[in-house]
């Protein structure tokens, strides 16, 4: 894997790693509502990701952000909604009539949305573990107990169980092909 690959975000990809905590979906998530807010909250993913790629310094690769977002918890109350979150966004270009993925970040955020009068959702607030130090003790002060997050049961090991986001990266290559005009077989490789 490349250096520049993973830049964007590669902190907090380490750090969920090594702590092995990673959130998954909640059964018990509304999926009405989470069909309304999900909108809001990747397109907030994708506008902040513009700007901090590698592939967008080359205009040849006419790169992109693709993200997506999978809820842990879902909670609606005096009208905010709580979203905590699994997110993945990608940055995806086109190099000799082939796709590339340029770089990424997955990550778990806790998000506020609040209604607007036409009806959609607006983010107002959004939250990030840190890096590095705080990371596990973020992660239980936002999502409780940390055996919440997947079948690591203590901490500092590096695993591929920790890195099971349950975020998959297959819709957004899908909408990467789509938005470049590629076959939908076409392989996915570095930047």
């Amino acid at each position: 894997m490349s250096a520049g690959r993973w830049a964007v975000g590669g902190g907090a990809v380490v750090v969920l790693v090594a702590t092995g905590a990673w959130a998954r979906w909640s059964s018990d998530t509304d999926p009405r509502l989470w069909n309304q807010v999900r909108p809001a909250i990747e397109a907030r993913l994708v506008e902040q990701s513009r700007g901090a790629g590698y592939g967008e310094s080359d205009p040849g690769l006419r790169a992109r952000w693709f993200c997506r977002a999978e809820a842990v918890d879902l909670d609606e109350r005096d009208g905010l909604v709580r979203a905590g979150v699994s997110t993945l966004c990608l940055e995806y270009g086109v190099r000799a009539g082939h796709l590339v993925e340029c770089g990424g970040a997955e990550v778990p955020q806790v998000l506020r949305l609040r209604r607007e009068t036409d009806g959609d959702y607006v983010v107002v607030s959004q939250e990030a573990p840190p890096d590095g130090a705080g990371n596990a003790e973020w992660l239980t002060a936002h999502f409780g107990s940390i055996t919440h997050f997947g079948s690591i049961t203590h901490f500092g090991s590096i695993t591929p169980v920790g890195l099971d986001t349950g975020v998959s990266s297959t819709p957004l290559e899908s909408a990467a092909r789509s938005h470049f005009g590629l076959p939908a077989n076409s392989p996915v490789s570095e930047c």
